[in-house]
């Protein structure tokens, strides 16, 4: 495992957990400091000592092959993996060079030493100088917060006021000092890939130059230094990339940090004083606690910010009530009291501010109003899969093959906001897109074009790929065998909607037309998964992990474009399963019967079984009236059972799976598979089961029917209708 992500959002509760992963994060820099600065040490004495040539290389050598990267996240891309296998494959070289003897290297302090002691000070040194800054607004921060909370109820309301003021003005700036220290820590730790490795690839090439002797050993390292200069480019490309998206994102934190908070499997957590009683009165004692609302359980953890260690033993108690304690009772602020039912006595606490007091007493179901803080966050895009859309994305298409397929930079290149909008305002205009013309006036230009493509496509209400399979797909590319992930990546494309599917083959075909023009335009496969794959597989909530996520996401766009034609022409052989995706560190996986998909909760809102009923005899109902006139030959002819193959757009030419439409009458199917139930809505069962009342259900891909008296949702592909 690398290392975890730093989350913006933490800044803002400074939990035990984030202080942790931030300590790991400085000591990785430490270490990387400390070799750099060896690395250096041992650099200057091959240079300096020719005599003792032979034993510095045999160091070197070692330090080389001992260091070994962390990388940010759960998993590494091919480049990231060849990066960090470049440091053994430098060692195994000088050892072979061990005893040969040469010419003074005379370049070897420009192109090894300068880049590494500036990447020491530059980056490193800023690192330490934003820790220094951040230690310190620490403990300001918690020293003016705890003179604070002393301060007596009983002062004058104007004091009271200036002091509420002053500590939300440090409360601030330690927030921004925070932000933009953990900001600093990912960027050199990003940084490192690169920067560290390139000054070294770069001394390998002159030792080369000045070693005759070494020629053939140079030529037999050529092949994996040109892997290791793309994988260097790429990498600096992807950084180049997550940089902007990851400063934008501190941007908005620090503009409003309660809209980017991230999801929490707790109800509420944060600081609070607990009133602790001692031999010699009472004493206020500072814990992170967290509280679940569905067990009621409280979790209090003593910790110390400035220390950044604990104070004792965690304590978990389940709640029992929760008052608000009032102020003329007590000279401590912001204060509540706690009933446990497993703890004798009232557990006093004091929040952090009246806000804070507020959500705490609402998350306890105290005697504060009921206060909601969730919004609806999916915005609705005027974009739709309909006959309009598919009408634009094949003119933009058409567009693009027949006037600019060559042109330098295509997709990469962006066109002007007000033209590129203007351009949409006209194809998505129902009058033109009804037109049986399918050329894009010459007056456009080809970038225009393609930046509309691009647009409709992020208008659309999700991503083409879709939230829910998301993090099936970013599963998928981090597979290690590359046959292993085009096969999962196949499976999930069938598993996608329809129209979702056809409009990703329609790109897929066309991006596959223009990296075979990639001499021309420059836009190869690679650069055309940086370009789509934020487009069409992007996450459903912005955070650093997702964005140290996207260039996966690009890898599933190079596989659908480098594999079109069998992804989307070809069936499955399997249905994808979770037990494979869970594979993903493996490079052969064991033979296991398939298991149900995976499948967000979220999009799934059971109904009662009352309310079940009702709709499906509202459509029995409607199907008997929409065919009285010939019931006795529909109930008769299997023909009738087959989907209505008529397509709202004459143009999409696909055939449909064999499926009840939403007038046919509850059917038997029988399943070709076992599957084992993931969620409480799911059914299990063997393969051979026979199903009743089989009906589509709300959810894409999934089908509704009755086992055992037991209503639930079936996998579309895991069955057959009888």
């Amino acid at each position: 495992m690398g290392l975890p992500a730093l989350e913006f959002s933490d800044c803002c509760l400074d939990s035990p957990h984030f202080r942790e992963t931030l300590k790991s994060h400085e000591a990785e820099l430490d270490k990387t400091n400390k070799f750099i600065k060896e690395l250096i040490k041992d650099g200057k004495s091959l240079i300096s000592a020719l005599k003792n040539l032979s034993s510095a290389k045999r160091k070197f050598a070692d330090s080389l092959n001992e260091f070994k990267f962390q990388c940010i996240g759960d998993a590494e891309t091919d480049d990231e993996m060849c990066i960090a296998r470049s440091l053994q494959e430098f060692a195994t070289v000088l050892r072979n060079l061990e005893d040969e003897r040469s010419r003074m290297i005379e370049n070897a302090s420009e192109v090894l030493i300068t880049p590494l002691e500036k990447f020491r000070k530059e980056q490193i040194g800023a690192a330490r100088e934003a820790k220094k800054k951040y230690d310190k607004e620490t403990e300001k921060y918690c020293g003016i917060l705890e003179k604070h909370l002393n301060l007596s109820s009983k002062k004058k309301e104007s004091q009271l006021q200036e002091a509420d003021s002053q500590v939300d003005l440090v409360r601030q700036h330690f927030y921004e000092v925070s932000l933009e220290y953990v900001f600093k820590v990912q960027e050199v730790q990003e940084r490192k890939m690169f920067e560290f490795v390139e000054p070294l690839l770069a001394f390998l090439q002159g030792l080369f130059t000045f070693y005759h002797h070494g020629y053939e050993l140079a030529k037999d390292f050529g092949d994996f230094k040109t892997q290791l200069t793309i994988s260097i480019q790429n990498t600096r490309n992807r950084f180049e990339g997550t940089r902007s998206e990851v400063e934008s994102l501190m941007k908005k934190m620090k503009e409003n940090p309660l809209e980017h908070k991230t999801i929490s499997p707790y109800t509420m957590e944060g600081y609070l004083y607990v009133q602790e009683k001692r031999h010699f009165g009472t004493s206020w004692v500072k814990h992170y606690c967290t509280y679940q609302r569905d067990s009621k359980q409280i979790t209090m953890v003593p910790f110390d910010q400035k220390s950044g260690g604990k104070g004792g033993e965690d304590e978990s108690i389940t709640l029992k009530s929760c008052t608000r304690r009032k102020t003329d009772s007590i000279e401590k602020r912001f204060c509540f009291d706690v009933e446990a039912v497993d703890r004798p006595g009232v557990i006093t606490m004091q929040a952090l501010s009246e806000e804070d007091r507020r959500l705490w007493m609402e998350a306890m179901d105290g005697r504060e109003p009921v206060y909601n803080s969730n919004k609806d966050s999916q915005n609705e895009g005027t974009a739709q899969l309909d006959s309009i859309g598919f009408s634009i994305i094949r003119k933009c298409i058409h567009a693009v093959e027949t006037r600019g397929i060559n042109e330098q930079g295509l997709y990469r290149i962006v066109g002007v906001n007000s033209r590129v909008q203007k351009l949409l305002s006209v194809l998505m205009d129902p009058k033109a897109a009804s037109e049986t013309e399918t050329d894009i006036c010459a007056e456009w230009e080809i970038k225009t074009v393609t930046s509309a493509l691009k647009t409709y496509l992020r208008m659309l209400p999700g991503p083409l790929m879709m939230y829910q399979f998301q993090r099936s797909f970013i599963k998928a590319a981090k597979l290690e065998n590359q046959e292993t992930r085009v096969s999962e990546i196949h499976s999930l494309v069938h598993r996608l909607p329809e129209k979702n599917r056809q409009m990703l083959q329609l790109l897929m075909n066309h991006l596959a037309n223009v990296a075979n023009n990639h001499k021309q335009n420059l836009m190869t496969v690679a650069n055309l998964g940086v370009v789509f794959g934020p487009t069409l597989l992007r996450p459903q909530e912005e955070t650093v992990a997702a964005i140290m996520d996207i260039k996966f996401q690009n890898i599933v766009i190079e596989i659908l474009i480098e594999n079109h034609e069998k992804i989307f022409n070809t069936v499955p052989d399997v249905p994808l399963t979770n037990a494979q995706l869970h594979l993903s560190r493996k490079k052969s996986s064991d033979s296991k019967p398939p298991s149900c998909s995976e499948r967000p909760l979220t999009l799934f809102h059971a109904m009662p079984s009352t309310e079940k009923q009702e709709q499906r005899n509202s459509i029995i109902n409607s199907s008997l009236e929409s065919v009285s006139s010939s019931a006795n030959s529909i109930l008769n002819s299997s023909s009738s059972l087959q989907p209505n193959m008529n397509s709202s757009d004459p143009n999409l030419d696909v055939v449909k799976p064999t499926r009840p439409n939403s007038l046919t009458p509850f059917r038997k199917a029988k399943a070709l598979y076992a599957c084992k139930a993931e969620h409480d809505s799911e059914l299990s069962f063997t393969a051979g089961t026979i199903f009743d009342n089989v009906h589509p259900s709300q959810e894409p891909g999934w089908l509704e029917g009755t086992l055992n008296g037991k209503t639930g949702l079936i996998p579309e592909n895991y069955v057959e209708f009888l």
